[in-house]
């Protein structure tokens, strides 16, 4: 990213070299990039393993149910039915749970789409003397 263009009068007026901060903001801008790409790669790994877990509790819950249907229809025992709705019940929150979590996912990757791209900002902190002081030190070393 070259901030030169849009600082030229700027640096030409305080006599620097426009590459001190852009330099800076490059290093940062490449940790951010770094970071975002392990949240990523976590998000992707949390989202599997909770998609794979879910997918893995439903089949288990259409088992379960196939065979307390089985065993409440041979029984006719009312408790057998009471249980057979029960785990209906469990195995559609557990279909609810992974369309929330693709849902989730969606609003996730929306956020990034619409996060600030580009924001820079530089601030020096100190005196008006350690500013002079800076930028005549750096004004002497490129002429070195």
């Amino acid at each position: 990213m070259k901030m030169t263009k849009k600082f030229d009068d700027l640096n030409d007026a305080f006599n620097v070299a426009g590459d001190i901060v852009s330099r800076e903001v490059e290093t940062i801008e490449q940790k951010v990039e770094s970071v975002a790409s392990a949240v990523n790669d976590d998000l992707k790994k949390d989202y599997e393993y909770t998609r794979g877990n879910l997918y893995s509790i439903i089949e288990k819950g259409q088992e379960a149910l196939n065979g307390i249907l089985e065993l409440a229809q041979e029984s006719e025992m009312p408790r057998a039915y009471e249980v057979a709705g029960q785990l209906i019940k469990n195995v559609a929150d557990a279909t609810d749970k992974l369309i929330d979590l693709q849902k989730k996912l969606k609003d996730i990757d929306d956020q990034k789409i619409k996060g600030p791209t580009n924001v820079t900002n530089a601030l020096f902190v100190g005196s008006t003397a350690e500013l002079s002081k800076l930028l005549k030190n750096q004004s002497n070393t490129k002429e070195k």
